[in-house]
């Protein structure tokens, strides 16, 4: 047994021993007790030494764990950096990629001036429509003012 099971022992020892009456004390076996108690202080070093040992090791694999797989990281990372830069089909991509967005980039301007052209048709004409409606509100105005019948109607007559 190691130390802990012994130390295990020893209580469930105390635990189960007969109690005396009126008191917290308990009767033990004294050569048994004093038999678990010894062994285990006899093994405490042993296991305590392997103990240490065994975290000594785990340290020791961890950090070379670690290292190793920061190297792998390093040398995996360069690697695929070098192979995408040598790649003639990425440059061959990047290519097309920059002539699609330059076609795509004229296509949009000469879009555009053909909408503004034609809005600029569209107003023009408003325009036209509108200064023909501010004539005719203007002969209106005119006629309610009092002015020549005979005049507004050979103005509208002339604007047909």
């Amino acid at each position: 047994m190691d130390s802990i099971e012994k130390l295990n022992t020893a209580i469930t020892l105390v635990e189960e021993a007969r109690g005396v009456p009126l008191s917290a004390s308990c009767v033990v076996h004294r050569s048994e007790m004093l038999e678990i108690l010894d062994g285990a202080r006899d093994s405490l070093p042993q296991d305590l030494f392997r103990a240490e040992d065994i975290l000594a090791k785990r340290d020791s694999l961890v950090e070379e764990g670690r290292s190793s797989s920061e190297q792998m990281i390093a040398s995996a990372r360069e690697e695929v950096a070098r192979m995408i830069e040598q790649t003639a089909i990425v440059q061959a991509a990047r290519d097309e990629a920059q002539r699609i967005l330059d076609d795509a980039r004229a296509q949009a301007a000469d879009e555009r001036a053909e909408v503004e052209s034609y809005i600029d048709g569209r107003l023009a004409t408003l325009e036209v429509i509108l200064n023909k409606t501010m004539d005719a509100v203007a002969r209106g105005r005119d006629r309610l003012d009092g002015g020549n019948d005979k005049d507004v109607l050979s103005q509208l007559a002339d604007d047909k």
